[in-house]
């Protein structure tokens, strides 16, 4: 540790840390532009000049190293007079632009003009002008005059998200940001750069113009999409979502979401969205009251019970849905006496494990990595925010293995980190993966469970999972709907077992591990989302499920179901469906999701529900009661949520089955990132991107 006097107290930092961490410490704040404590250091912004005792003039705190016995003052005249400097040559070339600039507000530069700037200027030229850019669907580069060049963007592109899509370009008055060749900005993180930017160079393409910053109001939240479980703020107006922006949770999503967490909400408004309970008769769709629409489905769910028998109702989920819409969808089938309910939409395989699948580790642990073995995963699109922790941990020597297909790998830069690729189609991952199990085998002197080709990408996967202390086997999205899933659990254990790895599932959706925590799949041989999706019942609920799209198969068998009831926030399944019932999306109601790390998040709506708009856990509660089944007097998701956490949370990555031979399998079903759930299909600008283009052939 290092000991330095700062404003006349002494503060203790590790060894190579610079001003500005020991500023941070001390809790006294150095204006700053460029430096991002999750960026490097640029040190071209000058604006955190600070006065250090000895030195012949100013230094930036940023890149000032500590030493022993240093002297530093931060507020001195010195000090703030090489501040104020800096601040009027920002100010030189920058555009009067703060009553429509959307960043008004929230600025950076605006805040600490205040504070540093002049009440009038001494340049009388004309300011320089930047040609706008444009850069895609999500981010507006308009007002690129703003600049101020602190190239946060920059290495943001090149360290987190791990392609650099922008730099500068030219030198002094002429220097700018851009792609260059024309080139978009295609990331899929690549929102954060507007949270980046100091001073509204870069802004919010779907929001702009569409509100100031002080008439929103800001609510917590949690991410309905991947496994993460990243939290958000919510901004408000007129109870209407207006924009979202990351919230930090260090253990969680440190200060960034992914684009789809950010630009999603543009569904909540969409034309699409279902206000009122729907009856279909006669083939055409009417309008009906919510007292009317659930008795016909209580009086249908009851008439075939008594006609067909318990086993002929069944429920397919949405592994997005909250956990206590999952716990009261499972209390409901089975209360009916019926155990066909699954959550497993594009699974090919459904082995029953008594334990709940989940990361294995934990997720702030996948940035000190130091080998990990990753299997059946598009990483960088599946799971943007674990590709990004991952990232971090390449950068500092991680040695990262890909088992996969060259679907999922399909360019060189397709994760945008080094990477041990071993190719072949899923229905040989089983025998790529014994082929790292057998070089590891070979030199424990043990025996494998499964005997495979060992190749030197297998080889040297072996070598860097026995090596080192920090080290995981993670199975992806593609590992989990394999048709022999539980097989490439089994092996997959084997080697983090003889190598001192964990393994864990990513988990594809934001509350997976909730499902299995409630059961939301059969537990006593009833049918599954295959069965289900194929005919095996006569009256089905689909909770924020649409076949074909959110399922490996498609709609057809259900067409011989006497009675489909969807219960969704948008107006979808209209052939199949008999009744609609409007639910409410993840900002307007509350609940809880568990993320991959088996974190339990609960939140509250953030706007009132749309219309005749109702939360689907009330929707259940009122169906249970009207089918006169014990335990669904409920008075709020609070009470429904202590109830399904009654049971404790089992984690456990162990697999129901041995190792079985390889064969050839099916393709599994992977949804593609802005493919994965009903809002992110019903975002436009997210279709607008590359990557959706890219989905469908484009």
């Amino acid at each position: 540790m290092v000991e330095i006097e700062l404003d006349g107290r002494k503060v203790e930092v590790p060894a190579g840390s610079m001003v500005m961490h020991a500023a941070e410490k001390a809790g006294t704040y150095i204006p700053h532009f460029c430096y991002h404590k999750k960026l490097s250091i640029a040190a071209n912004c000058r604006m955190c000049l600070v006065d250090v005792e000895k030195a012949p003039k100013p230094m930036p705190a940023c890149a000032t190293p500590v030493t022993q016995g240093m002297i530093v003052r931060t507020k001195s005249d010195r000090a703030i007079k090489a501040q104020q400097s800096v601040m009027e040559f920002l100010l030189i070339n920058h555009p009067l632009d703060c009553p429509i600039c959307d960043q008004g507000g929230e600025c950076q530069l605006q805040d600490l003009a205040v504070g540093y700037g002049g009440t009038g200027s001494r340049y009388e030229e004309e300011k320089r002008v930047v040609f706008h850019k444009d850069i895609g669907p999500l981010i507006s580069m308009e007002e690129m005059s703003r600049c101020i060049h602190c190239t946060r963007c920059v290495r943001f592109g090149q360290e987190v998200a791990g392609a650099m899509e922008l730099g500068m370009s030219h030198r002094g008055e002429h220097a700018e940001i851009e792609t260059f060749l024309g080139e978009t900005v295609d990331s899929e993180l690549s929102g954060n750069m507007i949270d980046l930017c100091p001073v509204g160079a870069l802004t919010s393409k779907p929001f702009r113009y569409s509100a100031r910053t002080w008439e929103m109001s800001r609510r917590k939240s949690v991410s309905p999409h991947d496994s993460t479980g990243a939290n958000l703020i919510v901004q408000v107006k007129n109870n209407a979502v207006m924009r979202v922006v990351p919230l930090e949770n260090e253990a969680i999503n440190e200060c960034w979401i992914a684009d789809r967490d950010r630009f999603s909400y543009e569904a909540l408004n969409s034309e699409q969205r279902l206000d009122r309970p729907m009856l279909k008769q006669g083939g055409a769709w009417q309008e009906v009251d919510w007292q009317t629409a659930l008795e016909y489905v209580a009086n249908g769910l009851s008439r075939l019970v008594s006609e067909h028998g318990a086993s002929a109702i069944g429920a397919l989920v949405s592994p997005h849905s909250t956990l206590e819409e999952l716990y009261l969808a499972a209390q409901l089938v089975r209360g009916l006496g019926s155990d066909n309910i699954d959550h497993r939409l594009r699974h090919a395989e459904f082995a029953n494990d008594a334990g709940v699948h989940w990361l294995g580790t934990s997720i702030a642990s996948l940035s000190t990595l130091q080998s990990a073995l990753i299997v059946g995963s598009n990483l960088r699109k599946d799971h943007p925010l674990f590709a990004q922790r991952i990232r971090q941990a390449s950068r500092h020597g991680c040695a990262v293995t890909a088992v996969t297909s060259a679907a999922l790998l399909k360019r060189p830069d397709a994760w945008a980190l080094p990477v041990n690729a071993m190719l072949g189609t899923p229905s040989q991952w089983l025998d790529l993966l014994a082929g790292v199990a057998t070089a590891i085998a070979e030199v424990k002197g043990v025996v494998s469970p499964l005997a495979g080709t060992v190749t030197d990408a297998s080889r040297l996967a072996a070598q860097s999972l026995m090596a080192g202390e920090r080290k995981a086997v993670l199975l992806g999205n593609a590992a989990a709907h394999h048709a022999q899933g539980s097989s490439i659990l089994a092996l997959a254990g084997w080697i983090a077992q003889e190598t001192g790895a964990t393994v864990g599932y990513l988990t594809e959706a934001a509350n997976t591990v909730g499902a299995q925590w409630v059961q939301a799949h059969p537990v006593q041989g009833g049918a599954h989302a295959a069965a289900i999706l194929g005919g095996a019942v006569k009256g089905v609920l689909l909770l924020g499920v649409e076949p074909g799209v959110d399922t490996a198969k498609d709609a057809k068998g259900l067409a011989s179901c006497d009675m489909v009831v969807t219960l969704s926030p948008f107006k979808t399944n209209l052939d199949i469906s008999d009744v609609l019932l409007p639910i409410a999306p993840f900002t307007e109601t509350s609940g809880s999701f568990v993320n991959a790390e088996g974190i339990c998040q609960s939140f509250h709506a953030v706007v009132r529900p749309r219309g005749e708009t109702r939360p689907a856990w009330k929707v259940l509660r009122v169906l249970g009661s009207l089918l006169k089944l014990p335990g669904f007097d409920f008075e709020t998701s609070q009470d429904v949520l202590a109830k399904a956490r009654a049971k404790p949370l089992q984690l456990d990555n162990r697999s129901s089955g041995p190792v079985q031979s390889p064969h050839v399998v099916p393709d599994p079903v992977v949804a593609s990132i802005y493919q994965l759930d009903g809002l992110v299909r019903r975002a436009p600008a997210l279709q607008a991107t590359a990557d959706a283009r890219e989905e469908v052939g484009a």
